[in-house]
């Protein structure tokens, strides 16, 4: 890349994997001391095509030591890129979250004993972003790396070992089913209300969101709402050919549990018949042994291709605060 005020330079990081002939994640540090948030924005403003195109084809891009202090000094940097917005108010997101800016937003306020499993973002909606942005606020203690998982790689080795699920999970498609409060829970990593979700404030007004999304809906007792989606796919097709696991069938499988909701009822084939739970669980196990996990310093940032890449959040001690920004697009435009 072009020099700028900054001094970044490609760089490893333990735990760096390999794949399709490219390190993952692809990994910058920028050494320089006397570089201030400004600078990292105009390097990244010129510099935002290629690593928009990076991200596609290393699936993540990881940057270390940029001068980002703040959720604003966040906030611009992301706005460098020209990408158009996916904003937590208006997504269809399980998670609480608090908006820090219009662009920016924690990435889960889950307690910290929760592990949050690995997840295509909103891949369990009709809508989903498509590219992810993460920011290291506060470190944990201890604990607390956001895990990334290839789901091409993932895709790939599941086929092999798992040929029926595989055909399965692609020819059906999934249907999630998921329990909402009236109120946000932030005890749960999927606690969101159902008012906040559809961005309503009554139930005529949440069925008549739903069933615009095909959703099929169920009221059940203090005005909680049991949501099931219409067929989604559990495989998505890649620019580059190859296709990729995208959806939320290991975070439903193992971790969509809290007090209205129950894992085994979560998710299902798109015709309705059960989970393959042999498959599922095979499906797990190999997207953990693909994980690398993010070792969080203040100041980093993530840049995550969500058609790529799912993520998650190990459990962790201390004060953790990641934030986020979520892409609606792939194209450079004026904000």
């Amino acid at each position: 890349m072009d020099r700028t005020r900054l001094e970044v330079t490609t760089a490893e990081v333990p735990g760096q994997q390999t794949h399709y002939g490219n390190v993952f994640p692809l990994a910058y540090l920028c050494t320089s001391e006397r570089a201030s948030p400004a600078d990292a924005v105009d390097w990244a403003r010129k510099h935002a095509v290629e690593l928009i195109t990076q991200a596609a084809e290393y699936g993540a891009v990881f940057f270390r030591g940029f001068p980002l202090v703040t959720p604003d000094d966040f906030d611009a940097f992301v706005a460098a890129f020209e990408l158009p917005c996916f904003s937590y108010e208006t997504s269809l997101s399980n998670a609480v979250r608090v908006n820090y800016t219009p662009r920016v937003f924690s990435a889960n306020e889950a307690p910290p004993e929760v592990d949050i499993n690995l997840h295509h973002e909103m891949a369990q909606t009709p809508i989903a972003p498509s590219m992810l942005f993460f920011f290291c606020d506060t470190a944990p203690e201890a604990g607390g790396a956001s895990s990334l998982c290839r789901s091409d790689a993932l895709w790939d080795e599941l086929s092999e070992q798992s040929p029926a699920f595989s055909r399965a999970c692609q020819e059906r498609g999934l249907k999630y089913t998921h329990s909402m409060p009236a109120e946000e829970d932030p005890l749960s990593g999927m606690g969101r209300s159902w008012k906040s979700t559809f961005s309503v404030e009554t139930r005529d007004a949440a069925e008549t969101r739903m069933a615009e999304l095909g959703y099929t809906w169920q009221w059940l007792e203090n005005d909680c709402l049991r949501a099931t989606t219409p067929v989604l796919p559990a495989v998505r097709e890649l620019d580059s050919g190859r296709r990729a696991f995208f959806n939320q069938l290991i975070a439903a499988f193992t971790g969509w549990k809290d007090s209205r909701n129950d894992p085994s009822r979560a998710i299902t084939f798109g015709d309705g018949s059960p989970m393959d739970d042999e498959g599922a669980r095979l499906a797990v196990a190999l997207a953990e042994a693909l994980s690398f996990d993010v070792p969080w310093r203040p100041g980093d940032v993530a840049l995550i291709d969500n058609y790529v890449v799912m993520h998650g959040r190990r459990t962790f001690r201390g004060t953790r605060r990641v934030l986020a920004s979520f892409v609606a697009g792939r194209t450079p435009q004026a904000t």
